[in-house]
């Protein structure tokens, strides 16, 4: 069962994590931000895609996650539907944050 919170995608413009920081490396922009911590498989992937599918082709979405089966599953189910994982990073708190550009038609 899915937890009723809505996830959070802002561009980067406004993006606010709050407390906790990624400490993505340099050099890694993105274009949006989807925060699905708050969400259990499946619905981290569904979350993930309705982003993408608001992205262009070649636009980073970076997804912040937490739990081990969303780690594998989400960048797993991205590149099965011919998107590229540019990083993924775990925090020792266990946050994951990927970054994946947006292939394909859009």
């Amino acid at each position: 069962m899915c937890k009723s919170t809505q996830p959070v995608l802002v561009p980067e413009s406004v993006n606010n994590d709050g407390e906790w920081s990624p400490g993505i490396r340099p050099g890694v922009r993105y274009d949006a931000t989807v925060d699905i911590r708050a969400f259990l498989c499946p619905m981290t992937f569904v979350r993930t895609r309705l982003a993408l599918d608001r992205l262009l082709k070649g636009q980073v979405l970076r997804v912040i996650l937490a739990g081990e089966e969303p780690r594998i599953n989400v960048p797993r189910s991205a590149v099965e539907l011919g998107h590229a994982i540019l990083a993924e990073q775990t925090s020792s708190a266990g946050m994951t944050t990927l970054f994946i550009r947006k292939e394909g038609l859009g």
